[in-house]
């Protein structure tokens, strides 16, 4: 007989509807029938219980976070209280990437990745469903933004005034939206992100062959280098390395058309303020006019804000930086 997962009825959410998608994804749970009730009657006739029931369980597969009792992280490194979408990801994620990536990858790289994911992806769903701000809340926002996976799985439920409210039909259409998302990242991480990190590597370790002052950086490839780069500035902090202090304000990779481009590397993460952009002089100017304001053969454009610019040449692309640094 097939499993049977227990879930709430109503109006869902993401981390369910997340929490679900994974556990699908298991073996023994692919062809599983899903029951969304809130009667514990039913409920106890599961295989699994999922944010419903008020019961955390690992042995007895209840999975529920409502509970005043509850205070679960995902590790002694994470302060987020646990969704439905962490719990099952905390039990159950390295199975959910193994089943999506096959053997194409190492254990020891799902391990890496098991950490890495729920950083950049299930977490959010935690934080998103426990009311967790990602700012202090006296922050105005310049803009509104419904454009999140989490704006997107609300506006499924069924509008109040909508005559059929399908509220299970809709449910399966949020578990195929965050589902293929998360897949989608699985894919990226394990085959994209995760070998781009020697490139990265490489070129940290070799900086101070393009320039003495190890301010600029040249990838073999064009590679995701921006999480990795601070991954290892940070790994590196916790070392002697006389090299350590020195962070890089240049990155240089070749574009698809042959040419190379220049980019200033963030202050943080994902911050648009850059540790040194481009020379004002230099921005919203391109080709010959910015050659001869650059004093570089072969400039092709810096965009207006500083952030990149692009040469001709690789060498051309080192002398932009190297001109940059100084000024």
């Amino acid at each position: 007989m097939s499993k049977i997962i227990g879930t709430h009825n109503g109006s869902f959410h993401s981390d369910e509807a997340l929490a679900i998608y994974m556990i699908q994804l298991l073996p023994e749970y692919k062809s599983s029938k899903i029951i969304r009730t809130r009667d514990p009657n039913e409920l106890e006739k599961c295989d699994i219980v999922v944010d419903v029931g008020g019961v955390y369980d690992h042995a007895t597969k209840r999975y529920d976070h409502h509970q005043r009792s509850f205070d679960e992280q995902f590790s002694k490194d994470f302060q987020t209280r646990l969704s439905s979408a962490g719990l099952i990801y905390k039990h159950y994620g390295k199975q959910v990437i193994s089943q999506v990536v096959g053997d194409k990858i190492s254990q020891k790289d799902i391990d890496f990745l098991y950490i890495k994911l729920y950083k950049s992806i299930i977490e959010s769903f935690d934080g998103v469903d426990n009311g967790v701000e990602r700012y202090p809340v006296d922050i105005e926002p310049k803009y509104e933004d419904h454009t999140s996976i989490f704006s997107m799985v609300k506006s499924l439920n069924p509008g109040w005034n909508e005559p059929d409210q399908d509220y299970d039909q809709r449910f399966s259409k949020a578990m195929t939206l965050v589902g293929n998302f998360l897949v989608d990242k699985i894919n990226y991480y394990s085959l994209s992100w995760l070998p781009a990190r020697d490139i990265v590597l490489r070129a940290y370790n070799s900086r101070f062959d393009i320039d003495p002052s190890g301010l600029i950086m040249l990838l073999d490839h064009f590679c995701p280098w921006e999480s990795h780069l601070f991954d290892i500035e940070a790994s590196n902090e916790n070392t002697n390395s006389d090299s350590s202090d020195v962070k890089p304000l240049y990155i240089i990779f070749e574009d698809t058309n042959g040419s190379y481009r220049i980019r200033a590397i963030s202050k943080k993460l994902g911050s648009f303020e850059n540790r040194k952009p481009l020379p004002e002089q230099w921005r919203g100017y391109r080709d010959d006019e910015l050659s001869q304001r650059a004093k570089v053969k072969g400039c092709i454009f810096v965009h207006a804000t500083g952030f990149i610019g692009g040469n001709q040449t690789r060498d051309g692309a080192i002398e932009m930086a190297k001109t940059a640094i100084d000024i």
